[in-house]
């Protein structure tokens, strides 16, 4: 039996409409990915061409000497980022694991006290004591100076965040944790085993805006840290930038006729702090997109 094979017509208007929307989406994350490319070429420029010519996509007199003017702080840096990546790996785990327990017991129409209990989480979203009471409770009672806790405390349970989780929660089948109780399994059980992989998109969204949230932690450094051994990254390179800018206005500096890369050192700052953070967004990028829609509230 013969085959009649068709050959199909090529048609430009088919083409053009499914080309528009990709070339609008790769122009549109060109322009997004511009500022951060202008940043990263800026900090491989030298300062001096750099600031008579400006910022350009590619480096001007490429030079390493931005990275290694923040290098040279020594062991200093290295421990930043060990005291950065631990609070955020610290306080990360353990706030996720809390604020899902919590999330959970707000999702289950039998719990008895959930309606004291969302009350609760409701009033601490629309109240709060004030910077003054709260470093009051953190130095005076509770004795959190030079203490890593005063770090990993303070943002450990998002209310925001825990109703994310708390919809995401109620979403899932009920049919399933009754099935389970069927079968003589307990609520803890229930929800390590069952609850916390079916909601893992909602607990990688929530996991990587706590992790950003750790990662970009200063403020509390501020208040609470004095031992310079115990900072974090960005409050050293907050510190590092606030030192260049004293050394500009200073005119005792000036009359040695050393030159600061001020703009490159900048920049460097900028890709050394947001770097890891990038790369972290992209790893979890797709379960960030689908636990912002599914756990999305209703």
């Amino acid at each position: 039996m013969a085959t009649i094979v068709r050959k199909r017509k090529f048609r430009w208007d088919r083409f053009i409409a499914n080309a528009m929307p990709h070339a609008a989406l790769i122009i549109f994350a060109f322009v997004t990915l511009m500022p951060l490319l202008l940043i990263v070429s800026a900090s491989f420029s030298d300062d001096a061409m750099l600031t008579r010519r400006g910022f350009s996509l590619l480096p001007q007199g490429f030079t390493t000497f931005a990275y290694q003017y923040v290098a040279d702080t020594g062991a200093q840096i290295y421990r930043a980022y060990m005291v950065t990546v631990g609070i955020t790996v610290v306080g990360t785990t353990v706030g996720l694991f809390i604020m899902s327990l919590l999330a959970y017991a707000l999702s289950r129409p039998d719990f008895r006290y959930r309606r004291l209990l969302s009350f609760l989480v409701f009033f601490t979203l629309l109240f709060n004591g004030g910077f003054v009471p709260f470093y009051i409770l953190m130095t005076q009672y509770l004795g959190l100076v030079d203490n890593y806790l005063a770090l990993v405390l303070p943002n450990l349970v998002n209310v925001f965040f825990v109703l994310i989780l708390r919809t995401y929660f109620a979403a899932l089948p009920g049919e399933v944790f009754e099935a389970a109780r069927m079968d003589g399994a307990g609520e803890f059980r229930i929800f390590l085993q069952i609850a916390m992989p079916m909601a893992g998109p909602a607990l990688a969204t929530v996991g990587l805006m706590t992790a950003l949230t750790y990662w970009n932690e200063w403020v509390n450094v501020l208040y609470f840290i004095r031992d310079p051994e115990k900072v974090t990254l960005q409050y050293l390179l907050f510190q590092i930038q606030q030192n260049i800018q004293l050394l500009q206005e200073s005119d005792t500096f000036a009359s040695l006729g050393v030159t600061i890369p001020a703009q490159s050192v900048r920049m460097a700052i900028a890709v050394i702090a947001t770097g890891p953070a990038a790369l972290l967004f992209l790893v979890f990028q797709k379960y960030l997109v689908r636990g912002a829609t599914l756990g999305a509230f209703k």
